[in-house]
């Protein structure tokens, strides 16, 4: 008996589908492709099979964590659309990335805002004193620190250390107002104006 045959071999058993290695693999890089171009460019006299597949699967992670971490960029700056500049903050925050890019220039990137602290303001220790801590006040003679070295700063007959102690006591903020000995010529008592 002779079995019938058709274009395909047997009667209804046409050919299957065709399923590509990427799919095979699990993978959206193309394995094919992948493994041609290792063959035509001739890194080894040999190619293996695993070989393409681990290559794209590589290529694929790679991509993934790009594109996670640039996209994260462009939406902590409020864009829906990944620019060259979104690439290489993700690339350049990124420890891992930053190492394995480390002498590649992303086109229209930019750079990272950086201000070398040398170029920055500096601050003199009074200022950060003040700014940071709450002023000292003695509480016995309700008077700051600094006024009070004042006070005591020895005499040395001149009227400078007159016009510092009063400017000490008009800018201490938390001194109390105080009443000055009126005048024998005047009779009047003046009050000191608070700051």
């Amino acid at each position: 008996m002779e079995t019938a045959k058709g274009f395909r071999g047997r009667i209804g058993g046409g050919r299957k589908k065709a399923v590509s290695k990427s799919a095979r693999a699990g993978l959206q890089f193309p394995v094919g492709r992948i493994g041609r171009f290792m063959k035509a460019g001739r890194y080894a006299d040999r190619i293996g099979t695993g070989a393409p597949i681990y290559m794209a699967a590589v290529l694929e992670y790679l991509a993934a964590e790009v594109l996670e971490l640039a996209g994260n960029a462009a939406r902590d700056n409020k864009k829906t659309r990944i620019s060259p500049r979104h690439v290489l903050l993700a690339v350049k925050n990124d420890e891992e990335l930053e190492n394995l890019l480390k002498g590649v220039t992303i086109a229209s990137g930019g750079v990272l805002p950086q201000i070398n602290p040398v170029l920055l303001p500096k601050e003199t220790t009074s200022s950060k004193a003040s700014s940071k801590a709450p002023k000292l006040v003695n509480p016995t003679t309700n008077k700051s620190s600094f006024s009070a070295a004042v006070e005591n700063a020895p005499d040395f007959g001149n009227e400078a250390n007159d016009a510092a102690s009063d400017v000490a006591d008009n800018a201490s903020p938390n001194s109390p107002p105080k009443e000055e000995a009126s005048s024998p010529s005047s009779g009047v008592s003046a009050v000191s104006a608070t700051t």
